[in-house]
């Protein structure tokens, strides 16, 4: 059970920052700590933040919480105007928020390293206060938090991508038992957290029989082999539905410098797991569907590149009329589709191959999706446009950076949409790969943009921006995305995914090509995107830090 917070906040003021601290005691018995530093630039009218879930390159410096001033127009457009440090821990390794943020929501960041989530009220914006701490021991069953979907309640479901605690059999909230192979293995389960940062119910992932031990390979091997390893989330609470795509064994992942070790795509996971969420604490597994490799396949240096391996990220539709899903692939580089999530055997078709999009800008063949680290994916609320982040191939694991880089695109997915049940679009020959699909309910490609960085990677995560400004200054969510942000960060040493430590803001076209917000601008370089290679930060001299979630909120006083 997890403690409580304290109100005993003090502020204090150097004539420049304002400092504010907050406090939370977990069942740990830890008591953690958020630090508010506001600079000056964050005072006056209400205005739209963006959140940037930030730690360091200096190992000794605090992890935190970055809010960024994202009014367009804005005198401070671009301004970190406040950093919120945590304490006492260090080294959490600040991983993913949830995907979208809604008024009264409380905010949920996951530490992926420290096995934490830390919980934060943000009604006070751009100052925010620590509300609750879920701690290692309150998901016995599950390690490394990964992805959030906050429920009307305003409580939250979390992935939790790797195995428990301890090696051995783990009995779940509902009284099922489940054997793991321990921290960071397998299998991983789904937990709901309170907005105090209670666990409500550890939720198992894995099925109760075996699956195919020659696809769900884990180390060490279980008695019932599973690929249970979620990451990605998506939530239709009209439907009850809860759908979570399968990463890989994450320990099992060879470290930056080694090759894919033969048979490595073994715990490159090819599974979506879909829940029925009617009764909130107790989600049962409907179905677990399967992807499968396309065309381009065969012509990879390694299997671990086909274009199914190890499914990041999922998103579903969004009309009480629609019941689409999509998953995309990051070591296949391909994003599919499912008309019928909620069907009892969910089928899945490949509709867009990562290849076609860089064939906008490179006419090296040598350049394809397979392996190219595709990452965060999103359809627009309207149902128009899905989203879609590339960090590039990482030089350990594929083609060096010289040869390949991130990028970001985006999708026309109406007529695919508007398909129903009827789909036709399939990716299933070699032409399609490069062009796109041919039937003529494919997605259409509305844009692309290269993000060069041959050095480190390029973008991994993102968020829509789902609010519109009205003539009086005043916010209300929007279904029509204008623009969303990207973070070119996704785990020093893993995947070679060090990224360039930017934060870029992107706007849309009528057509939906996207374009780079070039006053969206650094305030130290003056360059556009946030960067955050620097020296100095509001709660000092720190030096560099890289931003790996990023999130839009908006002020309580100016949001209807």
């Amino acid at each position: 059970m997890t403690g409580a917070g304290q109100a005993d906040d003090e502020r204090t003021t150097d004539g420049r920052v304002t400092t504010s601290t907050s406090r939370f005691t977990a069942s740990d018995g830890i008591t953690y700590t958020a630090t508010n530093h506001l600079t000056k630039a964050a005072g006056g009218a209400g205005r739209e933040w963006l959140l940037a879930w930030s730690g360091p390159d200096d190992p000794s410096a605090p992890d935190f919480l970055a809010v960024i001033d994202a009014t367009p127009g804005s005198r401070h457009y671009g301004e970190v105007v406040n950093t919120v440090t945590m304490g006492p821990g260090k080294g959490n390794e600040p991983h993913h928020m949830q995907y979208t943020w809604h008024k009264g929501d409380r905010l949920y960041a996951s530490g992926i390293m420290s096995d934490t989530t830390f919980v934060f009220d943000t009604s006070a914006l751009p100052a925010i206060r620590l509300s609750g701490v879920n701690a290692p021991t309150d998901t016995p069953c599950g390690t490394l938090p990964d992805a959030y979907q906050v429920l009307g309640d305003g409580t939250a479901y979390a992935t939790m991508l790797g195995g428990p605690n301890v090696a051995g059999p783990c009995t779940y909230t509902n009284g099922e038992v489940r054997e793991g192979n321990g921290a960071a293995g397998s299998p991983g389960e789904i937990v709901r957290i309170g907005t105090d940062g209670r666990t409500i119910a550890e939720i198992p992932a894995a099925n109760k029989e075996a699956e195919d031990p020659e696809q769900c390979a884990n180390s060490p091997v279980i008695s019932k082999a599973t690929c249970a390893n979620p990451h990605g989330l998506a939530l239709r609470e009209d439907l009850d539905i809860l759908v979570a795509s399968d990463f890989t064994e994450s320990r099992s992942v060879p470290p930056p410098g080694e090759p894919l070790p033969e048979g490595g795509e073994k715990v490159a996971r090819q599974s979506v797991r879909v829940f029925d969420i009617s009764d909130r604490d107790d989600p049962k597994l409907l179905s677990v569907s399967k992807v499968h490799d396309g065309p381009r396949a065969a012509q990879e240096d390694h299997p671990a590149f086909g274009e199914s391996r190890v499914l990041m990220e999922t998103a579903m539709t969004n009309g009480h009329h629609q019941r689409g899903a999509f998953v995309s692939s990051m070591s296949g580089g391909a994003v599919f589709y499912t008309p019928d999530i909620t069907a009892p055997k969910p089928q899945w078709r490949e509709v867009f191959d990562d290849t076609t999009a860089y064939r906008t800008f490179t006419s090296d063949e040598s350049v394809t999706g397979g392996g190219d680290n595709s990452s965060w994916l999103a359809v627009s609320p309207d149902d128009r446009y899905l989203f879609h982040t590339v960090m590039g191939q990482s030089t350990p694991y594929g083609t060096p950076l010289d040869k390949t880089t991130g990028m970001v695109y985006v999708l026309d997915i109406r007529k695919l949409l508007k398909a129903g049940t009827k789909v036709r679009c399939s990716v299933d020959e070699l032409r399609e790969v490069t062009a796109g699909g041919a039937e003529k309910d494919c997605p259409e490609l509305a844009g692309a943009v290269p993000i060069r960085d041959t050095t480190d990677g390029g973008p991994h995560w993102g968020a829509m921006d789902n609010f519109a400004r009205d003539a009086q200054g005043r916010y209300r969510e929007t279904k029509s995305v204008k623009r969303f942000a990207t973070s070119n960060y996704f785990i020093a040493g893993s995947f070679g995914g060090g990224g360039d430590h930017r934060v870029c803001m992107f706007t849309l076209a009528e057509n939906g090509k996207p374009e780079l917000d070039r006053t969206f601008r650094d305030e130290v370089t003056r360059q556009p995107c946030v960067n955050l290679n620097r020296q100095s930060w509001p709660h000092g001299s720190y030096g560099n830090a890289r931003a790996h979630g990023v999130l839009f909120v908006v002020s309580d006083k100016v949001l209807r």
